[in-house]
């Protein structure tokens, strides 16, 4: 996991700025709104619809936000169509990418990631080149606040959680994607605070990233990530702190 790891801990430093361009809030409304059109707008019989809005009250979003997302799933009021896209690659170095996008113009959107690859010495692939290296998990990222390692573990693992991890103040859980929500209820009956919860893709194996490599990888997972489009981006590398320190 030590590249997904990294990639995570790497997201959760920009959450801020993030949340503060408002990207966090807009991708959010676009799954609420995806989730809603697919599986209808009753969250209790709409597993994906659930989630993304557990995920949107993790990022604080107020409640009439999430209401006009899925009314505008539904149709009860107008709204874009967003279709689902992924696409798979290859960044400098070899690690892999697998990026999951909602947009409303495939051409576009293909165009400007293919663009990107090519920007940072990688290769946009074939669709399923690199998605069996990643597998399905729940995930849960917390504030340790004033707890410890050892009392974050005995919580999480009480709850299903299967791994946990701890960067910068923060923990990064996996749990089985059905267990997200017993996971983060059980977390939340102990008064951690949740800042994101929600399915992921795990790497299941890494690759070592070194030098000029290193960095093109990174400026193209940020050029990927903060591309409007683009919903998740899920990535192999393992990449040395140093580097990542400059």
């Amino acid at each position: 996991m030590a590249g997904h790891s990294k990639w995570k801990q790497i997201k959760h430093k920009k959450a801020k700025a993030d949340a503060e361009r408002g990207k966090v809030f807009t991708r959010l409304i676009k799954e609420i709104t995806v989730a809603a059109r697919a599986g209808g707008g009753d969250e209790a019989a709409n597993p994906r619809l659930r989630t993304a809005i557990l995920a949107a009250k993790a990022a604080n979003m107020p409640a009439n936000n999430i209401d006009r997302a899925v009314k505008k799933g539904t149709g009860e009021l107008p709204g874009v169509a967003y279709e689902e896209v992924t696409y798979e690659g290859y960044g400098p170095g070899g690690a892999a990418l697998l990026i999951e996008c909602l947009t409303d113009n495939k051409n576009r959107t293909v165009a400007e990631i293919r663009h990107a690859f090519s920007k940072y010495s990688g290769n946009l692939g074939e669709s399923g080149s690199v998605a069996w290296m990643f597998e399905r998990k729940g995930e849960i990222t917390v504030e340790l606040g004033d707890m410890t390692e050892e009392q974050i573990m005995e919580a999480a693992l009480e709850a299903g959680a299967e791994d946990l991890s701890i960067e910068d103040g923060a923990a990064f859980l996996t749990c089985q994607p059905e267990d997200v929500d017993a996971v983060r209820e059980a977390l939340d009956a102990k008064n951690i605070k949740i800042e994101e919860a929600g399915v992921s893709r795990v790497a299941q194996n890494t690759v070592n990233v070194e030098g000029k490599n290193a960095e093109k990888m990174l400026k193209l997972m940020e050029v990927i990530e903060d591309h409007d489009d683009v919903q998740n981006v899920y990535s192999n590398f393992d990449i040395d702190e140093a580097v990542l320190e400059e």
